[in-house]
């Protein structure tokens, strides 16, 4: 079961892996859009985490909550928006609940991922952070009908999101910036597709010991 000092934990890690990939981020972003992708996820984590030590609240809800409003108060172009959709979709999915069984945390992340899409209006194969999430959802959902625990739920979708982050490389853009480049977008990995796969990866590191 994931509680919510566990939610706290993994919130943390995102900022430390953001802060550790935001030249990574952003030399991707360079290629196809604002070179920006990477100094607006640290900017937009180390906001949060100083909104949480200031004042966590005390459920998980709460604690995704206060992510998702300050992502989009923080976090410039289209990734606050998007990003802070996805936590305030899953703030709603865990509302009234103390621990997270496996299917409560596939339920966050397909509640997220459907925030994205309606936001957004992306679809898969659009080069977006979609082709990440939607194969980690699907792998996540898959492992959890098969009786997975959340270790090998979560690693699952990692794996997913990894696969899908590296499908994007042959991906003409269909989204955003980079959809003007047409054809020249060809060949480059997506940075949302990117960081959605650290998103996922830094869940399965923090959550896996479960």
């Amino acid at each position: 079961m994931i509680n919510r000092d566990d939610m706290l934990a993994w919130i943390y890690e995102l900022q430390n892996v953001f802060q550790q990939n935001k030249d990574y981020l952003t030399d991707l972003d360079a290629a196809i859009g604002d070179a920006d992708h990477g100094i607006n996820m640290e900017r937009g984590f180390n906001a949060v985490t100083a909104a949480l030590e200031k004042s966590a609240p005390p459920d998980t809800d709460g604690i995704l909550k206060t992510v998702a409003m300050t992502l989009i108060k923080t976090v410039g172009g289209a990734s606050g928006p998007l990003y802070g959709t996805f936590f305030l979709r899953a703030a709603a999915e865990c509302s009234g609940k103390d621990d997270l069984a496996t299917a409560d945390i596939v339920a966050l992340f397909r509640a997220g991922l459907q925030g994205i899409v309606q936001r957004g209006k992306a679809e898969l194969n659009d080069k977006t952070m979609v082709d990440a999430l939607s194969p980690a959802l699907s792998a996540m959902s898959a492992a959890c009908d098969a009786g997975a625990d959340i270790n090998a739920m979560l690693n699952e979708g990692a794996a997913g999101a990894r696969s899908g982050m590296k499908d994007t490389l042959k991906m003409q853009a269909r989204k955003g910036r980079a959809s003007y480049l047409g054809a020249r977008s060809i060949g480059h990995q997506d940075p949302g597709a990117t960081s959605s796969f650290l998103l996922l990866k830094a869940a399965a590191d923090m959550w896996g010991r479960h």
